[in-house]
């Protein structure tokens, strides 16, 4: 059985799931959210996101972890400010030898709806269906379980990517 935890970063929501994955058998285990004060500074808030996500990394014990990459939109401050988020939150884990998995918004559609512009609504309804026990506590944190169960689904086809490019 592998922990995975899934994470959104958002700068001024991040959220969290973390799932256990043993074979094609997925069981939740919990999800929340961290967040950031909006009228601190920027580093501090980077520091806020980085310091609640270590909390939640030493409380669940992960075995890995599965990230949404940055999509790039209009507002380049908007993007950059994201990208800055995001750095924060993959620093977490892989402070502490966690491996990262990133995954593209559209692939985490389409593995947890089988549609790679499915709305938001759908994506929560198959979370749900997939893990019924999820509590689902914000939509940050239902995006992360859905970027949980994407790493769930791909991570044997990573490995073994991963053993052929080496070989």
């Amino acid at each position: 059985m592998v922990r995975i935890i899934g994470l959104d970063p958002g700068l001024r929501n991040t959220g969290w799931g973390i799932i256990d994955a043993e074979g094609t058998r997925l069981i939740y285990v919990a999800d929340g959210a961290v967040h950031s004060d909006a009228d601190a500074p920027l580093a501090d808030r980077l520091l806020q996101i980085h310091s609640q996500l270590m909390e939640v990394l030493r409380s669940f014990l992960p075995d890995e972890a599965a990230i949404e990459e940055t999509f790039v939109n209009a507002d380049a401050r908007a993007t950059l400010k994201l990208g800055q988020a995001r750095g924060a939150v993959m620093l977490a884990p892989a402070a502490l030898r966690v491996p990262v998995a990133e995954y593209a918004p559209n692939q985490v559609k389409k593995s947890v709806v089988g549609a790679g512009h499915a709305e938001k609504q759908q994506v929560k309804h198959m979370v749900k269906l997939l893990l019924p026990k999820a509590s689902l506590k914000t939509a940050d944190s239902t995006d992360a379980l859905a970027i949980a169960i994407c790493h769930a689904h791909h991570r044997g086809a990573r490995s073994l990517r991963a053993v052929l490019d080496r070989s």
